[in-house]
């Protein structure tokens, strides 16, 4: 047999970010949704993990954000489909942002954990995917939220549960 193992074609792609406003108290001055409202508007630039995966908030509501991201072939695993490490932050992204979006001014969270089912396989030539966050219930020390990833033809991808980590001010403690 004379098969010939082909060269590996090495690829490159440029990220450019803006790093995260190191002033708290400047950050946490504005409500979750004031915040997220600000990125949205291009006041305030969006968190670095948005340019490697190309994520953009479509639309926001209290407790309610929809995201797109647009995966391509820098966000393959070993097998050539779409790492689920971008299936995780993409979900994780959204049910935050939607906990985000409802706290008050001086308010953070954090997440403690995220469950992720994966459905369906993401490849490059899947194009545009959308992805929707919602609150299922408002909690002073934790938030729950659910999530899921749609393809362009409303076929859900993956979806995810999460719990986030209500985080007051030590004024409001």
């Amino acid at each position: 047999m004379n098969s010939q193992a082909s060269e590996p074609v090495k690829q490159s792609r440029t990220i450019e970010y803006f790093l995260p406003e190191e002033d708290k108290a400047k950050l946490f001055a504005l409500t979750g949704l004031k915040q997220l409202q600000s990125m949205v508007e291009g006041r305030t630039p969006p968190p670095p993990i948005s340019s490697h995966i190309g994520l953009e908030i479509v639309s926001l509501a209290d407790g309610d954000v929809v995201m797109s991201a647009l995966p391509d072939q820098s966000h393959y695993n070993p097998i050539g489909s779409v790492h689920g490490g971008f299936f995780a932050t993409v979900l994780d992204s959204v049910a935050g942002c939607a906990v985000h979006s409802t706290l008050p001014a001086g308010v953070g969270y954090t997440s403690l954990e995220l469950k992720v089912s994966f459905l369906r396989p993401i490849t490059a030539s899947t194009g545009l995917v959308t992805a929707h966050g919602w609150v299922t219930r408002r909690g002073r020390s934790a938030t729950f939220a659910e999530a899921d990833i749609r393809d362009a033809d409303g076929r859900v991808l993956a979806t995810a549960s999460t719990t986030c980590l209500v985080i007051q001010s030590k004024s409001q403690s």
